[in-house]
């Protein structure tokens, strides 16, 4: 799995969820950073979501199922 597609399967969520635009959820969860599996081994992603309270926590309960499917991605 890539940033890319974690990405789109993240917002895709959250349009069905939540309602909105692809371009709004796109624009709050912001890009995915990858860190090295080296000194990363459990979970080598990570996002900063910006938006209201309820939206950043739509954002973070997501974000901590789709951890647990997808701890390592790949460029």
């Amino acid at each position: 799995m890539t940033a890319d597609k974690l990405v789109e399967l993240i917002v895709a969520r959250l349009v069905r969820d939540h309602g909105r635009s692809k371009h709004h959820w796109r624009r709050l969860v912001g890009p995915i950073r990858l860190y090295s599996r080296a000194t990363h081994p459990h979970c080598n992603w990570a996002a900063a979501p910006i938006g209201t309270f309820q939206e950043i926590a739509a954002i973070e309960t997501l974000l901590d199922d789709w951890r647990l499917r997808y701890p390592l991605l790949s460029d």
